[in-house]
């Protein structure tokens, strides 16, 4: 036992630690706003148990940022059985807001009357693509909730980083610059795979020349979506003396329709990585778009500069 002095009969007591002041102080955790809106995540592709898992992955991880987070997943070809279909989801989002006022009304609670986006859609694209981007407004449309739709989640130094992990994870770079190791298979030239035509290319340049800078070798966007694309992209590399090339798909993994990548690799004659899907850059950049839509902003600790 104990007593509110010390210790008794010679046992240690463990004392809570002393609050830290000063500039290095922890930052408090920040959570997410009471009535805040859903984030909703609006997945592309055909819907599949593989991409719901992706999906429910890149929320974790959202979620894990911002205790309190309301996220949900909405699929732009749901079917509403087994894959809720985003324009469902977003109405379901704007109705249950609507309930919680009308309850806490009936209880006597003063509140306001809801107002702003019930919802956040973040699309779950790294680069631009018109058509799908198109389909996403479309059912925010249909819904008929009040939601506001972010931009896509590239380019960003976090993608470099992530395309730069799952090459080294296919042994086709090295894994840090720093280490003094090589790797027998490392590509000399990097075909930046991505889907939505030229206008994702150009988008994907940016990246691309931030992961050229990572891994001192040239690294050039091209379109799955348009024939011939990739093929030709490896061929401008070898031309400039480029050896071992390989392909970084710049995708999520929903996205792209089922064997586009794989036919594009053959083509090319190339080793490729894998899609970043669930990278835990990922579930950041969509919580950051979330957050900033919001206007709900990071803790930084006492007395540091906010970034």
């Amino acid at each position: 036992m104990s007593t509110p002095t010390g210790p008794a009969s010679g046992l240690p007591v463990r004392m809570p630690r002393p609050r830290q002041s000063g500039r290095h102080r922890r930052p408090e955790p920040v959570v997410a706003p009471e009535g805040a809106a859903a984030l909703v995540l609006a997945v592309p592709g055909t819907p599949s148990s593989a991409s719901r898992g992706l999906a429910e992955e890149v929320i974790s991880i959202a979620r894990s940022e911002l205790p309190g987070l309301n996220a949900l997943i909405g699929y732009l070809d749901g079917d509403d059985a087994e894959y809720p279909a985003l324009s469902s989801v977003l109405a379901h989002a704007a109705a249950e807001r609507v309930a919680r006022f009308e309850q806490a009304k009936a209880a006597g609670r003063e509140v306001a009357e809801p107002e702003g986006p019930a919802a956040v859609v973040v699309p779950l694209l790294v680069g631009p693509d018109s058509t799908l981007v198109q389909g996403i407004r479309r059912a925010i449309e249909d819904s008929g909730a009040p939601a506001e739709m972010t931009d896509v989640l590239g380019p960003h130094p976090l993608l470099a980083e992530a395309l730069h992990v799952r090459l080294s994870e296919a042994g086709l770079a090295r894994a840090d610059r720093a280490r003094l190791f090589t790797v027998a298979t490392a590509a000399d030239g990097i075909v930046l795979a991505t889907v939505g035509g030229e206008e994702a290319v150009q988008a994907a340049g940016i990246t691309g020349m931030l992961l050229a800078a990572r891994l001192a070798v040239p690294v050039m966007a091209a379109a799955l979506d348009v024939e011939g694309s990739v093929a030709s992209i490896a061929e401008q590399l070898k031309g400039s003396g480029s050896l071992q090339l390989a392909v970084a798909p710049y995708l999520v993994g929903p996205e792209v329709a089922d064997g586009l990548l794989d036919a594009a690799v053959k083509e090319a004659g190339c080793a490729s990585a894998e899609p970043l899907g669930a990278y835990p850059a990922i579930g950041k950049l969509v919580l950051s778009m979330y957050m900033t839509t919001l206007g709900i902003v990071p803790a930084v600790a006492q007395g540091a500069p906010a970034l």
